[in-house]
């Protein structure tokens, strides 16, 4: 879009604050989103004084855009937010409602895995169900209202994309370090689904279809989460071919296969139990 010439007097008060940011917005066009209407072209003279505050305020992104330090906070508000809902321990809590201690039975994990062996299929279900909403809200809703909120300036929508993958991470993190267990919590299978759901969803039925295979041929979940795991950022670039969005699922992977390094030695060693199946004593 063409810019549009800015009078001399204008530009001298712009200038005058001595913001090389604010500088060089002054030669194009300011777009701001009300709350009344859609996007649309407003000339400088034009702004009100909050647009006048922001311009002097902050150095614009190259090619106009958020202020930095708004970028900054929100994308930070976001994380904060994302993780402290992924760290809700549901498998904790529920267990803790029956009068039980779930780190101290069965595997000792909090996840739904651990939840289904040791609570029963209802409770299973139901922090099953609950993980993957945490993902899913932290992604489809939390980032992007943030993003609606506070970023006045996202002509692109690229910061959405950010600010949703932002919160996946986040989200994953916080309920595998939880901080209200002193940073121990599950492995994220769930969570991660739920986040997934809303970032890459094609992505998603590919790994679980792959997931329900293996888990049906062996009735081992942790084979049927490694596997998926490990094929999450292939699926991403075939589904989506973004590379932003494939590495962040990429790093996902890789931290879900951390997460279960305990299960890979349980499965070379012949001692991992299979679902279904009360877990040998060995393997405690």
């Amino acid at each position: 879009m063409p810019s549009e010439p800015v009078p001399r007097t204008a530009r001298r008060s712009l200038l005058a604050v001595g913001d090389p940011g604010c500088a060089a917005a002054t030669g194009a066009a300011c777009h701001r989103r009300r709350k009344t209407d859609n996007w649309q072209l407003t000339p400088p003279l034009a702004m009100d004084a909050r647009d006048r505050v922001d311009r002097q305020l902050c150095a614009f992104n190259r090619g106009g855009g958020t202020p930095r330090f708004a970028l900054v906070k929100v994308y930070g508000l976001i994380a904060l937010l994302s993780y402290l809902l992924g760290s809700i321990p549901t498998g904790y809590l529920v267990a803790r409602a029956k009068g039980i201690d779930i780190r101290s039975v069965g595997s000792g994990n909090i996840g739904a895995t651990n939840a289904f062996r040791v609570l029963g299929k209802p409770a299973g279900i139901l922090v099953l169900g609950v993980d993957a909403l945490k993902g899913w809200v932290a992604v489809r809703i939390l980032a992007l209202w943030c993003v609606d909120k506070f970023m006045e300036y996202d002509l692109s929508g690229g910061n959405r994309e950010i600010a949703a993958i932002i919160a996946a991470v986040c989200a994953v993190l916080g309920h595998n370090y939880t901080c209200w267990l002193r940073f121990k919590g599950g492995k994220g299978i769930a969570t991660s689904a739920g986040v997934l759901t809303a970032l890459v969803p094609w992505a998603l039925l590919i790994i679980l279809g792959l997931w329900i295979i293996l888990f049906t041929i062996t009735r081992f979940v942790s084979v049927g989460s490694l596997a998926a795991s490990f094929t999450l950022p292939f699926a991403t670039w075939i589904t989506t071919r973004n590379w932003t969005l494939t590495a962040a699922t990429g790093a996902m992977g890789v931290l879900a296969i951390y997460r279960h390094k305990a299960n890979i030695e349980r499965l070379l060693k012949g001692t991992e139990p299979r679902f279904g199946r009360k877990k040998p004593e060995a393997a405690k």
